[in-house]
């Protein structure tokens, strides 16, 4: 927990609007000795990035009160003290429920949101004019125990090239931790059904021009020392942290956007609160032209079509809060699956009594 704060609040600036960080020296990361008002400068120095990252996005606040060292929740909904210069939006989540969340608009939103604790920001792949289409397929490369970082990069090359190939241009960024994100911006023609679908076929993919090394099995007892390329990721209400956002790990690390031609230098350690504002105030956003162009799906959902048709591969297991989905396999743990019986006929001796 962290302690009581003494000082005084400190207002500032954030595009012409005034946040005031209450407690500021309140110390967020302990490790590091940083502080919100820390965390409220730092989103104030990256703020044009964030913003592009964020803007006009339903998105769910990662909130840690106290810092890193305390009690954390996910706030999906609104915070009722939402400022009223930033808007909402109406999103549903899979049991039917719905929600308004928070869209980010300016970079006072951001900073208020640090204000309150947040340290990572959890954008879903959608804008509020359209909750129903994401514009972003986000590609997950997840190292499993017995891998790290260098094998996720590995996979991230070759993934690349798929993507080049299929005439998609992804955009990559560390995950703050071990893994890779791989981002391609959509036209918002296609429904979350449709996009994970796409996702599953181009990890399957990759699948097999990296046997051994990435994997889609969604059950862990089955992925081995691979790289998980976590399709589920783009199933309705998962979300994946920003660019730029925070990550609750003691050194402070960021998720940081990189250039493809950085992925094989460039370790997640590299980027975090102190260094990323240096980087940024050289470079700007090195994803700033990520929305410039958009692409289409469908070389992606036509190889899904030749997986189902031509390998008689078709949906993977959503996770377990889902509602069962239409021509979705089992949801059973392998080890727990009960093998199935085979039935009885004629000529076929009893069995013991």
């Amino acid at each position: 927990m962290g302690a009581a704060s003494k000082a005084a609040p400190v207002d500032l600036d954030a595009g012409g609007r005034t946040v005031r960080v209450s407690s500021p020296d309140r110390v967020f990361y302990p490790e590091r000795g940083f502080t919100k008002l820390d965390v409220a400068r730092y989103y104030l120095a990256v703020g044009e990035g964030i913003l592009r990252a964020l803007r006009d996005r339903p998105t769910t606040l990662q909130r840690f009160p106290e810092g890193v060292g305390g009690e954390s929740f996910f706030q999906k909904r609104a915070p009722k003290n939402l400022p009223p210069w930033t808007p909402t939006a109406h999103i549903t989540f899979p049991s039917g429920r719905f929600a308004d969340e928070m869209c980010p608009t300016e970079p006072a939103a951001v900073v208020w949101a640090a204000q309150y604790g947040t340290l990572t920001f959890h954008p879903w792949p959608v804008r509020r004019a359209d909750t129903e289409h994401p514009d972003e397929l986000r590609l997950d490369l997840d190292p499993q125990p017995g891998t790290g970082y260098a094998d996720a990069v590995r996979a991230a090359r070759e993934l690349r090239a798929l993507l080049e190939e299929l005439g998609l241009t992804g955009w990559p960024k560390t995950s703050g931790g071990r893994g890779l994100h791989v981002f391609v911006p959509i036209e918002p023609r296609w429904t979350f059904t449709q996009v994970r679908r796409a996702a599953i076929a181009c990890g399957r993919e990759l699948e097999r021009r990296l046997p051994g090394r990435v994997t889609t099995a969604w059950w862990k007892e089955e992925r081995g020392e691979r790289i998980f390329v976590d399709y589920n990721q783009t199933a309705r209400d998962r979300t994946i942290a920003s660019a730029y956002s925070l990550r609750a790990r003691p050194r402070a690390t960021v998720s940081a956007p990189l250039r493809w031609e950085e992925l094989d230098n460039a370790v997640p350690e590299d980027f975090d609160l102190a260094t990323m504002p240096r980087r940024y105030a050289e470079l700007g956003d090195v994803h700033a032209a990520m929305d410039d162009r958009r692409h289409t799906l469908d070389t992606l959902l036509e190889l899904a079509r030749r997986d189902e048709h031509d390998h008689g591969l078709g949906d993977l297991p959503y996770p377990p809060e889902y509602p069962k989905m239409p021509g979705e396999p089992s949801r059973v743990q392998p080890s727990r699956a009960r093998p199935k019986r085979a039935p009885e006929s004629e000529g076929q001796d009893p069995p013991p009594q």
